[in-house]
């Protein structure tokens, strides 16, 4: 215990670990110190427009290496031609640069990933002028714009509902697709510069492949793929890269319904993969399940409904800074308004705190990413409402150093510094250095660290006034 002696009955003194500004919440941590209440509100800011047109086909990514987001998308509002855009977070709101087209001419089934031993953008698609054929490009941010290579075409059958991943372990890009309408199919990438070359294709799944999507997990080192598999049912299967090639375990079957909007995601906390789906045999819910990746197979634990009514475009990430995983979605039953929720893996399993809307109005065509620089969730979608313009929405995960246990009464004696002495005012004490507050009311501890007349969560009860000024500490 890092304590410092009291200097007199109803104050305690320890050692700050941050900055304590006069007269806050504050709380001991597990060492003794003490710290003021802090944390950030969760909830989305105001929607941004990246592109005054019909936008499909929205595919987020965020590029480690310039520290910003490109959304990739279809304009069909200037012949259907594929296009990205840079954007740049700031708190919840985000703006955006100059569009850029990747291929004049129609482009669909539109997936990025980021390549983080190249720092190049890469974008599958279908590119329909050429047969519909499979088709990549890679692109180079530099600022808030982004340039091309030539594209390179990895399947000349008709490539649809295309996924991308990138093999963090063996340096690859993978590209996962349905072949003419049936097969399941993947591909290994090489990036060089600003062009990627192809190995061979491999069939993961016969006959049978729909919404398809694909994430990696970096501890065990393996590619997962979920999609609609053989009897429609929801299935996975592992990849294990090998110099340009892939090869595949046995695909197994996760939930025995039909999915669609599968959404893919790794959990770097829990080490599990998480998939989001809608599950059309149970009233087309909101529905989630946990896997765990052994060698080349994976195991599931049970089933998780986060929406009860009708989902539509689940879109799953991972927030490592908060350790929860977000998945956005388009709720039916609510107007189709824009929401997102928040789910914690613990074991096998997962669980959901209250959904959020993002967006007051029908969207579809949604596409998130995680931004580790800005700690924030960017949510790409078809604005419905907006004359299905593409937008953009910034989503923060609520955080928090206040438990329900923790807090301690109030700072005092002006600001203290990192390491130094710090005096509070505890439980019984008068806290004397307060404005705003009303003689007689009830005030808790919010978990941004300010005083509040009704409890937030957790429910920290910090006092009750006497004056403007003065707060009797209770806890």
């Amino acid at each position: 215990m890092r304590t410092i002696p009291e200097l007199k009955e109803g104050t305690h003194r320890a050692k700050a670990t941050g900055t304590l500004p006069n007269g806050k919440p504050v709380v001991v941590n597990s060492d003794g110190t003490v710290s003021v209440v802090e944390g950030v509100a969760e909830g989305a800011g105001t929607p941004v427009v990246f592109e005054a047109g019909t936008t499909n086909f929205v595919s987020t990514v965020f590029d480690s290496n310039s520290n910003k987001i490109v959304i990739a998308y279809r304009d069909s509002s200037n012949s259907n031609y594929g296009t990205a855009i840079v954007g740049s977070v700031s708190g919840t709101s985000i703006s955006f640069g100059t569009p850029s087209v990747f291929r004049s001419n129609n482009a669909q089934h539109i997936a990025a990933t980021f390549d983080s031993n190249s720092n190049k953008v890469v974008i599958g698609f279908q590119d329909v002028a050429s047969s519909f054929r499979g088709t990549a490009i890679v692109g180079t941010v530099s600022g808030t714009s982004i340039s091309f290579g030539s594209f390179v075409v990895f399947d000349t059958s008709a490539a649809e509902q295309i996924a991308a991943t990138f093999d963090t372990s063996n340096s690859k890009v993978i590209m996962c697709w349905q072949r003419g309408g049936s097969d399941g199919v993947a591909v290994v990438g090489t990036v060089s510069g600003s062009s990627i070359s192809f190995g061979s294709s491999v069939t993961f799944s016969s006959g049978t492949a729909f919404y398809i999507s694909a994430t990696f997990d970096s501890n065990s080192n393996k590619t997962v793929i979920a999609y609609g598999g053989p009897s429609n049912y929801a299935t996975a299967i592992i990849g294990t890269v090998s110099g340009t090639s892939i090869s595949f375990g046995t695909p197994v079957v996760f939930h025995s319904v039909e999915p669609n909007y599968t959404s893919a995601t790794f959990d770097s906390v829990n080490n599990k993969v998480v998939v989001a789906y809608r599950n059309n045999n149970a009233s087309a819910r909101g529905t989630a399940i946990v896997g765990t990746v052994s060698g080349t197979s994976i195991s599931f634990g049970s089933s998780v409904q986060f929406n009860t009514d009708v989902t539509n475009y689940t879109s799953a990430v991972f927030d490592s800074s908060s350790g929860k995983v977000v998945i956005s979605y388009s709720d039916y039953n609510n107007s189709q308004y824009g929401t997102v929720i928040t789910g914690t893996v613990s074991g096998t399993s997962i669980s959901f705190d209250d959904p959020s809307v993002f967006e007051s109005a029908a969207v579809d065509n949604i596409g998130s990413a995680f931004d580790s620089n800005s700690n924030k969730v960017v949510i790409g979608f078809q604005d419905q409402l907006n004359s299905s313009y593409g937008t953009a929405a910034v989503f923060a995960v609520g955080s928090t150093n206040l438990t329900s246990e923790n807090y301690i009464g109030m700072s005092q004696g002006g600001s203290v510094a990192n390491g130094s002495s710090a005096t509070v005012d505890i439980i019984g004490s008068l806290s004397t250095n307060q404005s705003g507050l009303t003689a007689g009311q009830s005030y808790y501890v919010q978990t941004d660290g300010t005083l509040g007349t009704t409890p937030a969560d957790p429910s920290v009860f910090a006092g009750t006034a006497i004056s403007a000024t003065s707060l009797v500490v209770k806890t």
